[in-house]
């Protein structure tokens, strides 16, 4: 497939870098500098390239919004008219100092976006995920056990994009349902990351579930 990727940031870079490595052609751009987004195209290897946000929605399959919340606004300017085009958004609706969510309880930061640009297909994944583990994941996609991740979205088509994308980085895409999960997906992101970084398990803790019997 044809990805654009929203956002140098490190889920966009790492995100961008494997897709382009499962073989998907990938466009990195928003960026505050040209050469940054050159070179991750040129890391990623395959078929990645740099542009800017308006060429890497042009021809996409699929476009990976993976900017802070503060830039939201801004990029999808740049983008222009999203009609139609599956959106996988990995953006947490955090503050400007990270320290909370900024939308929640009866609504979600990717119903938020779905409201902004009503005519694309939103679905919120990658979001519980932290950037550390990816690669380490993606190396060891071919075993039996994949760890799960979490997808949720309304449109049939766009989540069978996202489960392949999220399939082709290494993890067992499940679907969550609607898009109203998010509600639910987004503080447990927060806490996942909370327990990653403040705990003593490692940022593994993040993607890794257990499952209690009774």
């Amino acid at each position: 497939m044809r990805i654009g990727i929203l956002g140098s940031g490190l889920m966009g870079g790492k995100l961008g870098t494997l897709f382009a490595r499962a073989g998907h052609g990938v466009v990195f751009s928003y960026a505050s500098r040209r050469e940054k987004l050159k070179k991750l195209a040129d890391e990623a290897g395959g078929q990645a390239r740099a542009g800017t946000p308006r060429e890497a929605a042009q021809d996409a399959d699929a476009l990976l919004l993976a900017v802070h919340w503060l830039r939201v606004d801004d990029v999808l300017q740049q983008v222009g008219d999203l009609s139609g085009k599956v959106i996988l958004t990995c953006s947490l609706p955090m503050n400007a100092d990270n320290t909370e969510l900024v939308i929640g309880h009866t609504m979600s930061g990717a119903e938020e976006l779905a409201s902004k640009v009503p005519k694309a297909r939103m679905v919120c994944a990658f979001n519980t995920v932290p950037s550390e583990v990816l690669f380490g994941v993606y190396e060891a996609r071919q075993k039996a056990n994949r760890p799960n991740l979490i997808y949720c979205g309304n449109d049939v088509h766009s989540k069978q994009v996202a489960a392949g994308l999220i399939h082709d980085v290494g993890f067992a895409p499940i679907d969550g349902g609607p898009l109203r999960i998010a509600r639910y997906m987004e503080p447990f992101a927060l806490l996942m990351a909370q327990l990653a970084y403040e705990g003593d398990g490692g940022p593994e803790l993040g993607y890794r579930f257990e499952r209690f019997k009774d």
